[in-house]
């Protein structure tokens, strides 16, 4: 009878204890789909931060020259690949908010793209001019690409436009020579990928966009006024020049900064670009993909980005105008805000259903976040000269 008492009288203390240490531990753990890093370029830094509540977790140091670093993160959105201008590749635990791994794979880096089953991590190079692969767990080599040899023997050239494609293939343009490369790693049983090549698609492909279902990858054309557009539903039917002359009888600016094409954004049934060299904002015809319009801006674009709903893009500009954003209605076309978030506005990042979209403004050592129904700042967060902004939703979207 004793027995049955104590038990009785120990068995709710025992289920309060119980409950207690399980919600200390579920306190513990969190999910990391509103995670992110904001690249600091200065020190070689990356802020881990949280868009839920609009926090800075972490910092974390020692991931080298970060003067243009990208980032793709994990199937799980765990880990956030780094690409570094030095070379460096850096695998960076946003929960232990640590470096898992890092390794220096090559001279100059430019970008990189994790693979439809998120098990192969690509880096395209500069110096040396090629593509090589590794597994996302542990980083080791799997496949050394070399890029063409440029005609005096002198280099390979320079990878540009890297890009994740469905079917376990990525893309690659070719700078100094004028080509687009499908890499494709979808025969598990196969030695090394299968590479298609197109050449002559014009001079010095700059960067590249894939659209949102990851059929149309499109390179913008750094020597000569245009576009090459490679259809990866119908590649049998090759490159296809679009926008060919789009400035003729029209005099360039000089280019201070490089447009992004990854930004570059569809809306509407219109693909929106930067133009090289303008004011201006170009209009495409998804459907013919002919111009369909023109959008004069403050300055020269360099990213062109959509919210995620497509209602709104937002453009951020090169030098002298670097201070400025503007907002376009995808619909109208036209520019309905310009705001002045301060001088080295550098990146953009919309929060992953697009009520928010954090600027980095480099020359305030901030990032802003700005609300996009009233087009408001609503906060501001410290940041050692701060330039990419990458969110962990990028995860589940083709072509980041």
């Amino acid at each position: 009878m004793k027995k049955f008492l104590l038990a009785a009288v120990l068995a709710p203390v025992m289920s309060l204890s119980l409950t207690a240490c399980s919600l200390n531990q579920s306190a513990d753990l969190r999910g990391t789909g509103d995670l992110g890093v904001v690249i600091e370029r200065a020190e070689g830094n990356v802020l881990i931060v949280e868009h839920s509540n609009n926090e800075i977790l972490a910092r974390v140091e020692g991931l080298g020259d970060l003067s243009h670093a990208s980032v793709v993160f994990s199937r799980d959105a765990r880990y956030a690949y780094v690409f570094g201008r030095d070379g460096g590749l850096t695998k960076v635990d946003m929960l232990r908010q640590r470096i898992d791994k890092r390794i220096i794979q090559g001279g100059n880096s430019i970008g990189g793209a994790i693979s439809e089953d998120g098990r192969l991590i690509a880096v395209g190079n500069y110096e040396p001019g090629g593509v090589k692969v590794f597994t996302a767990d542990t980083l080791e080599l799997v496949a050394d690409i070399p890029a063409t040899a440029l005609a005096d023997g002198s280099k390979n050239a320079r990878v540009v436009g890297m890009t994740d494609a469905p079917g376990q293939k990525f893309m690659v343009s070719l700078f100094d020579t004028g080509e687009i490369w499908i890499i494709d790693f979808s025969d598990k049983s196969a030695s090394e990928p299968k590479i298609t090549k197109f050449t002559n698609i014009g001079n010095q492909p700059y960067d590249s966009m894939l659209t949102p279902e990851g059929r149309y990858y499109l390179a913008g054309l750094f020597g000569e006024d245009g576009l090459a557009l490679l259809d990866l539903w119908n590649p049998e039917q090759g490159v296809r020049r679009v926008l060919d002359g789009y400035g003729k009888g029209e005099q360039p600016l000089p280019v201070y900064k490089m447009p992004h094409l990854e930004g570059w954004t569809v809306a509407d049934e219109q693909v929106f670009v930067p133009a090289v060299g303008r004011k201006e904002v170009l209009i495409i015809d998804q459907s013919s993909w002919e111009q369909a319009g023109r959008i004069e801006m403050v300055g020269q674009p360099v990213f062109v980005m959509a919210r995620p709903d497509a209602r709104q893009i937002w453009v951020n500009f090169a030098v002298p105008d670097n201070q400025y954003v503007q907002v376009i209605d995808s619909q109208t076309a036209k520019v309905i805000k310009t705001i002045e978030p301060g001088p080295g506005v550098l990146h953009m990042e919309f929060s992953p259903r697009g009520e928010q979209i954090w600027i980095s403004v480099r020359d305030r050592n901030e990032v802003q976040i700005w609300d996009t129904a009233t087009l408001q700042h609503v906060k501001t967060l410290p940041a050692d000269s701060p330039s990419g902004i990458f969110f962990s939703n990028r995860a589940h979207r083709i072509g980041l």
